[in-house]
Parts: structure tokens; C-alpha cells; sequence
């Protein structure tokens, strides 16, 4: 080609299929070389369940917020916004049920010091001709039945015990007798006796307000946000010319002393939420909302760039629900850590209200006009980490590909194909040449141009190939690359793609058309 119209190398399509990562470590090291994530006070040796995003995590992190935003308030004649206050009167957190109930049963190893969630930790008994010869312990994984068959397969080996191994019957720490628990190894030593019975451990952030210190000046970083929601329903009714049915919605931290943060962000002490309460009427169809908020939900996911396959339905079976709850159905993600929970539906009933109404003494019934009577709405709860779409999209959008050159000559392409509606930089202004006055001052105006409406990238450094990897590395869908046709002919310029690597002449006009139907 010539250098009007600039070739990456390689240049044909891939050679074999993708290859998504299944390590968590691929996408942890991606974020911290690509600088999408942090370990937070990293200088000091970092802080455990705590992360800074950022340049690009920063980025990317917002537009999952705004368009959860756009899309679920600005765009809705049905769903206003707040903002409430992280740390409130702590009566809110005693009449929600959280300063008594906010609790993980935890577990010490009493050898190595380090502390487990008894619901994460599970053991099963090693039984051999149909006696119990044992114990052995892991903790969850993807696969732990496998984990505690593989476990008790070496403790007969160990123990040069003769017979047939009966399969394992996994159980959580939580049901383990008090008989049971001394003869238990701990998954830190893997030795028997320093696992201590559950205790309960409230994971409320604890903190004083005021000059005093002492039980009167007591108060809480908020574990959830929706109790904003709740406090604020009356406010909202009386100022927002709101009717049933309608939301509240909320972006906010939120704050929980994890027993174990893992898998990077996606348990951690300090979190970005993004929930909606959306009131209904107490004899409407609760089942039907519950039905359409979470197809609304499903679909969102996919409008980001999830992929359908790697999204699937748990509903929480009735024995596990939370007495005041009608139902609670969670939208799945694959991870590479397993599946686990991304998005929680929940009908909850009129509790939040009525317990609120119950603590303050200020009624939080409407009146309906259809009925002539005052009631206390229902709630449909469509809540979500806004850090577990991030490692969500991350984990999707990560691919390498082998490709090849028209010379056979292969090479490994990493690639993130994050959405256009979430890439942290929407489009790359390359210069063909840097030392060329006439393409850079062409190139830095449309930069600028740009910049007025999107985050956009400007690199004229290194070879034009090796620019196109790096856009390509985060999740960048499209690169123009301003060259001598630009300036000499008629203004279009090389528009790649990011996928496809296909590349095709564009005008100014159809770039910023383009953008706009893409990006919002």
C-alpha cells in the first residue's frame, strides 16, 4: 500500500479463533499494565479489598455508569434520580434490620491466624466401605466438589487406608456439629483442630460523627444505597409529581467489611452501586414487574456487550429467601472464577417502607384515588455493583488471536472489544507521519474537534501498526489515520476498525455520525 493509505502489519484476519482468557491473573495484569486498575496504597504495600481505577479504569468505569443512567433514568418517564448522603442517622441502619442482622459467619484458623466465611468453606466426610474415616476441607471454587474428591482421595493415600473411597457429599462449614468441627482441617494448614465453631460478624463500617467519642456519636459508612432510596420516598412523592408505579434511582459507594475480599474487584471492602426501588401498587401484578424488570436488566447487559451465552438466571429457591421477600432471581456472569451472581432482582415486598414508618413515626402511605385508601407501596429492586460489570465487560471483551501476514509471517493480537457505548477512549487520531507539519496540524484539529464531544486518544509515536496494538489492547474501536489524501485531495481519512481491522476512506461528517449512533 502506499502511505496514503497506511497498512497495519499483519493485515489478513485471524488464522484461528479467538482465544478468551479463563485466568483472572491475565486480566489483572492487563489492568494494572494498561492502567485500567491499581492496588490501592500501593507505596505502602497496598490495602487489602480496597482499588484505585485508573486513567482508562476511570474512564470505563463512568461510561458503565452513565449509560446505566441515561438508559435507566434519563431515558424513562418513569424513574427519577437521587442522591443521598453516605453516611445517614444511624436509626436508618437499626430500623433496616442491619446493625442487629448485617452478618457473615466467620471462622478463625486458630494456627495461621487468617479468618474464613463459614458459608465459603465447605468439607465432607472421607468414608471408606461405608465408615468415616476422616475429614477433609476446601474452599469454594468453581469446582470444589472436585477440590474435596481430589482431598480425600490423598488423605486414603496419606493414610495407607485400604477399601473403596464412597464419593464426597460437600456441606458448608455452616452445618458442620460441634463433633465434627475439631476433627475438620483447616484449609490453611491442612491440619484438624484450630478451625473455630461460626460466630457472626457484622460487616458495618463503624465511624463517630461530632467532637465526642463515645455510644451517643456512633454512626455508619452505608453498606448498601438503597436505604437512601427508602428514607427519601416521601420527599420524592411530595416534590417529584411521581405515580405509581415509579422508581427511584441511585449511583453511589457503599461500604462492607468483606471477612475475605477476592477475586479482585469483584468482592472488595469499598464498592460502586447502581440501584433502583421502583414502587408499585399493592395489589398490582408484583410477578409481572418482577418479569419485566428483569428482562430490562438481561437486556441492558447485552446492550454493553455482554454476550448472552455467558449470562444465565439463578432464582433463589423460597426456603432461602429473606422472610419479607416474594422473590429474588440474579442475573449470572460467567467469570473465570466461576459463575456467580452479577445482578440481583428482588421483590421485597412493602418491608423497607413499613419498617421505617414503624422507627421514625412518619407515615409512609400514598393515597389511591381509585380505592379512596392510603397504603404502603410494594418495591421491585433491581440492584447491581457497577465494579462487577467492569470485570464483567473486561473478562467478555479480552481476546488473542493469532493473525497472519500476506507473507504467512503470524503473530498474537490482544485485543479488548469492549462496546463503542463503554470503550474508555472512543477513537485514536494517528498521524501517519509525525515529522510531517501538514498531516500533524490536520491530525491535532480533528483531535481537538473531537475532544468537544468524546474522550479521544492522539498518538504519533512509533510505527502505525504498533499504534493500531496499542488502541487495540484497550478496547479502542476505531483509529482515523490522517494521511497526504487527507491534505492534498478531498479531507476523508483511513477509518480502521478495531475488530475487523478493516480499514475504508471516511469523511469528517460521517465520523461524527458514525460516533453518535454508536456511542449513545
Amino acid at each position: 500500500m502506499s502511505e496514503t493509505s497506511p497498512a497495519e502489519k499483519p493485515t489478513a484476519a485471524p488464522a484461528a479463533p479467538e482465544k478468551k482468557t479463563e485466568s483472572l491473573e491475565t486480566i489483572v495484569a492487563l489492568c494494572k499494565r494498561r492502567g485500567f486498575i491499581f492496588a490501592s496504597s500501593d507505596i505502602y504495600g497496598g490495602f487489602n479489598g480496597f482499588f484505585d481505577y485508573g486513567p482508562l479504569g476511570v474512564e470505563l468505569k463512568r461510561n458503565i455508569r452513565d449509560c446505566w443512567w441515561r438508559d435507566m433514568v434519563q431515558r424513562r418517564d418513569d424513574v427519577v434520580g437521587i442522591e443521598s448522603s453516605i453516611i445517614m442517622h444511624p436509626k436508618v441502619w437499626q430500623a433496616s434490620g442491619h446493625v442487629d442482622g448485617f452478618t457473615d459467619p466467620l471462622v478463625d484458623c486458630k494456627t495461621s491466624k487468617q479468618r474464613f466465611r463459614a458459608d465459603q468453606l465447605f468439607f465432607a466426610a472421607v468414608v471408606v466401605d461405608g465408615s468415616v474415616r476422616g475429614y477433609v476441607s476446601a474452599l469454594e471454587s468453581e469446582d470444589t466438589s472436585g477440590a474435596l474428591q481430589a482431598a480425600a482421595e490423598a488423605f486414603k493415600r496419606k493414610q495407607a487406608i485400604q477399601g473403596t473411597l464412597a464419593p464426597v457429599e460437600p456441606r458448608e462449614f455452616t452445618e458442620a456439629t460441634a463433633e465434627q468441627i475439631p476433627q475438620i482441617p483447616s484449609p490453611a494448614t491442612g491440619e484438624p483442630g484450630s478451625l473455630t465453631p461460626p460466630r457472626a460478624f457484622n460487616m458495618m463500617f463503624e465511624t463517630q460523627v461530632g467532637a465526642l467519642r463515645d455510644g451517643s456519636s456512633v454512626a455508619y459508612l452505608r453498606p448498601e444505597t438503597a436505604q437512601g432510596m427508602f428514607v427519601d420516598f416521601k420527599p420524592v412523592v411530595d416534590t417529584g409529581r411521581v405515580k405509581l408505579p415509579f422508581g427511584i434511582a441511585q449511583v453511589g459507594k457503599s461500604f462492607r467489611n468483606e471477612i475475605t475480599p477476592r477475586n479482585f474487584i469483584f468482592r472488595s471492602r469499598e464498592f460502586e452501586q447502581m440501584e433502583m426501588e421502583y414502587f408499585i401498587h399493592e395489589d398490582a401484578d408484583w410477578q409481572a414487574h418482577h418479569r419485566e424488570w428483569i428482562q430490562w436488566c438481561w437486556d441492558w447487559l447485552k446492550s454493553i456487550g455482554l454476550p448472552e451465552a455467558e449470562l444465565s438466571l439463578y432464582d433463589h429457591p423460597k426456603e432461602k429467601l429473606s422472610f419479607y421477600s416474594r422473590g429474588t432471581t440474579d442475573i449470572m456472569f460467567r467469570y473465570p472464577f466461576g459463575v456467580q451472581e452479577l445482578w440481583g432482582i428482588a421483590a421485597r415486598g412493602n418491608y423497607d417502607l413499613g419498617q421505617h414508618e414503624q422507627a421514625s413515626g412518619v407515615p409512609q402511605a400514598i393515597f389511591d384515588e381509585a380505592t379512596k385508601k392510603k397504603f404502603i407501596p410494594h418495591v421491585i429492586e433491581p440492584a447491581v455493583g457497577t465494579d462487577r460489570i467492569f470485570l464483567a465487560v473486561l473478562c467478555a471483551a479480552y481476546a488473542e488471536e493469532t493473525i497472519t501476514d500476506e507473507k504467512g509471517a503470524t503473530d498474537t493480537r490482544t485485543v479488548l472489544r469492549l462496546s463503542p457505548r463503554i470503550a474508555p477512549v472512543k477513537v485514536a487520531v494517528l498521524p501517519l507521519l509525525k515529522n510531517k507539519d501538514a498531516l500533524t496540524t490536520r491530525a491535532k484539529a480533528l483531535y481537538k474537534k473531537l475532544q468537544h464531544r468524546y474522550a479521544v486518544f492522539y498518538d504519533e509515536a512509533g510505527a502505525i501498526g504498533r499504534r493500531y496494538r496499542r488502541q487495540d489492547e484497550i478496547g479502542t474501536p476505531w483509529c482515523v489515520t490522517i494521511d497526504f489524501d487527507t491534505v492534498e485531495k478531498d479531507g476523508s481519512f483511513t477509518l480502521r476498525e478495531r475488530d475487523s481491522m478493516q480499514q475504508r476512506r471516511i469523511s469528517e461528517a460521517e465520523l461524527f455520525t458514525l460516533l453518535d449512533e454508536a456511542v449513545y
